[in-house]
């Protein structure tokens, strides 16, 4: 019967992640026409909008049925990527009536689309982990946390590449596409101070339920993710206190974001250890 179940499971899971990765790179595209001013940068037309709406309800229920498949939740990496991916296109949809959030869409949507070919097409199936109340918690704020961070370092590509356009006085293309330059570091500095908030409670619960001193794997993602919260702390505070913003913003949310993807990616591949989120 286990092996039934399995080919049942695989058969309903793949038509709904091609059909995800379709409206995924469909939705993506248009986004991208729109920075690109190849069609006018207006509000999304219903179709656009009900792709989007079904394609992040298609991830959810392919990441259900895989996570789920032995009845414990199974967290592997490709999991753990695609999960954070359709955090980001949540987010993004619930607060898609700010143009500064629907152009992250364009680089997003089409990130989403690979994580979930990564999922259905690579070797993956980590043993099911049973989890307690506290790692749960651990796993949902680190989700969330991830989500929101690198929900920033997308808006932080896009102000780097708006500010190069601005400083070369190219007034047009992705400059009249975005929003104002205020506009979008104030979307950054917000995605930041929520990120932050949630990677406090990852840390927090992780060092109460999930870490442990002697065990290599996850002192090291300790302390990558302690240095990770002390560059956002410092960015938010040179922010509030220096003034920091433009190109200096965005090399420290770059940093603290590649310091962010070491942080779980790093120490996995590097002590090859059983992948857990952080």
């Amino acid at each position: 019967m286990a092996p039934h179940k399995a080919v049942d499971m695989t058969t309903l899971v793949l038509p709904l992640a091609l059909l995800a990765i379709l409206l995924y790179a469909l939705s993506g595209g248009w986004q991208l026409l729109v920075l690109m001013r190849q069609i006018p940068s207006i509000e999304r037309p219903p179709l656009v909008q009900a792709a989007i709406g079904v394609a992040i309800v298609l991830h959810a229920v392919v990441l259900y049925l895989l996570l789920n498949a032995t009845g414990e939740l199974r967290l592997g990496a490709l999991e753990f990527t695609s999960l954070i991916c359709w955090c980001m296109g949540l987010i993004v949809k619930a607060f898609s009536r700010y143009s500064a959030m629907r152009a992250l869409t364009g680089i997003l949507f089409p990130l989403s689309a690979l994580s979930l070919v990564a999922l259905i097409g690579l070797p993956k199936q980590p043993a099911g982990l049973p989890l307690s109340a506290g790692e749960l918690a651990h796993v949902i704020t680190s989700v969330l946390a991830y989500a929101l961070l690198g929900l920033a370092a997308l808006q932080a590509l896009l102000l780097a590449i708006q500010g190069r356009a601005l400083k070369m006085r190219r007034l047009r293309g992705i400059v009249e596409a975005l929003p104002a330059l205020t506009r979008m570091e104030r979307v950054l500095f917000d995605l930041i101070t929520m990120g932050m908030i949630l990677l406090t409670l990852s840390i927090v619960s992780g060092l109460l339920f999930v870490f442990h001193v002697r065990d290599l794997y996850l002192s090291a993602k300790a302390l990558l993710a302690l240095m990770t919260w002390l560059i956002f702390g410092t960015l938010l505070w040179g922010h509030r206190y220096r003034g920091w913003r433009g190109r200096r913003a965005v090399r420290w949310t770059l940093g603290g974001s590649v310091l962010l993807l070491l942080t779980y990616y790093g120490s996995h591949l590097l002590l090859s250890a059983p992948a857990t989120a952080v």
